[in-house]
């Protein structure tokens, strides 16, 4: 009788288990979309829903990449590898109970601007202003979805990404976000950080670039004669874009936003180099009326991988330990995420 008891209770936990499995489902699901950036522009992206948001809503973060030709994977045509940092990010939260939104830059990939309209529209295509007002359109397209919490929703940006998400929030009043994310961003004005990144790399031709920067700060306008070597960092559509890039200060503008903040950093970026280039956001997260915490983890690279030496420039492999487990565990405590299964 003992046995057929716990024969008898032994099936109703595997039917309760199986009912759970049911009504909590699993995993995540992945949307290809469009949506209207600033100016009636067409963007890509690609949502991703964790499953068990068919039954319970769920907080939403929009992923914002870095700078140039990043897609909304996190990949660049310039290096020759998969980095998938985006990507990676997206399905990390995903199984965590949180979805996210990421999307190709105006320009880039899904979003390229149509070929007979390039030349004539690419300066006006490129302005600061519009890739800034594209964050805030991403934002409202992954809050009109119904499975998402309007109220607990973040911007994470990497890189050059965080400017943009820094600059849309101050810019987004009542609409804002709850929460930011600053993933290898810089904490000075960029026109500083990428003065001092080519005279580390190019030293010789440091007053080369200083002549381009000069001009384009004057101007807004990327002179014609610009060497190969810089082409990709100075293209010649995206002169009023730099100016305004060059200008901006994160620091000033984060301490104008009274949201949460985590600042997540790597010790071995030799893009944003720690603490230099990182010391303003830190000090201005210290001030501000706000939380804030920050993460600068020991061997991660600007593209939050570990690596292995000082050559290793940290492009492949996974989102290093340390940098996602501090990003679920604080966007799960802070949005209220729904319970792991």
């Amino acid at each position: 009788m003992i046995g057929r008891r716990l024969l008898l209770a032994g099936a109703a936990m595997l039917a309760a288990t199986e009912t759970r499995a049911q009504y909590f489902p699993r995993g995540i699901k992945e949307h290809e979309l469009h949506f209207a950036g600033s100016g009636g522009v067409a963007l890509a992206g690609t949502l991703v829903l964790p499953a068990i948001s068919e039954i319970e809503r769920v907080p939403g973060v929009v992923l914002v990449a870095g700078s140039g030709p990043t897609d909304r994977d996190g990949n660049n045509p310039l290096i020759p590898v998969r980095v998938d940092l985006l990507k990676e990010i997206a399905r990390s939260l995903g199984r965590a109970g949180i979805a996210t939104l990421r999307y190709d830059k105006r320009g880039i990939g899904g979003s390229a601007i149509h070929q007979r309209d390039a030349a004539d529209r690419q300066e006006s295509y490129f302005t600061w202003d519009q890739f800034v007002s594209d964050v805030q359109a991403a934002h409202a397209e992954l809050v009109r979805h119904d499975e998402i919490k309007s109220y607990a929703t973040a911007l994470l940006g990497h890189s050059e990404g965080g400017l943009l998400a820094i600059a849309a929030t101050a810019a987004m009043g009542k609409k804002r976000p709850y929460a930011l994310v600053l993933a290898s961003t810089p904490g000075r004005p960029l026109g500083q950080i990428v003065r001092e990144q080519i005279a580390r790399s190019m030293p010789s031709l440091g007053p080369t670039a200083e002549r381009i920067m000069a001009a384009i700060r004057d101007s807004g306008q990327v002179p014609r004669d610009v060497p190969s070597a810089f082409r990709a960092v100075f293209p010649a559509y995206a002169g009023a874009f730099l100016k305004a890039a060059f200008a901006f200060d994160p620091a000033a503008t984060l301490a104008r936003t009274d949201i949460p903040c985590l600042l997540l950093q790597g010790d071995a970026d030799i893009q944003v180099v720690p603490p230099r280039d990182v010391q303003p956001l830190l000090d201005t997260l210290a001030r501000r009326n706000a939380p804030g915490e920050a993460l600068i983890a020991p061997m991660v690279s600007h593209n939050l991988k570990l690596v292995t030496g000082p050559d290793d420039p940290g492009f492949a492999g996974p989102i290093a330990p340390a940098i996602e487990i501090k990003l679920v565990g604080w966007l799960r405590h802070l949005l209220a995420a729904p319970s792991a299964l």
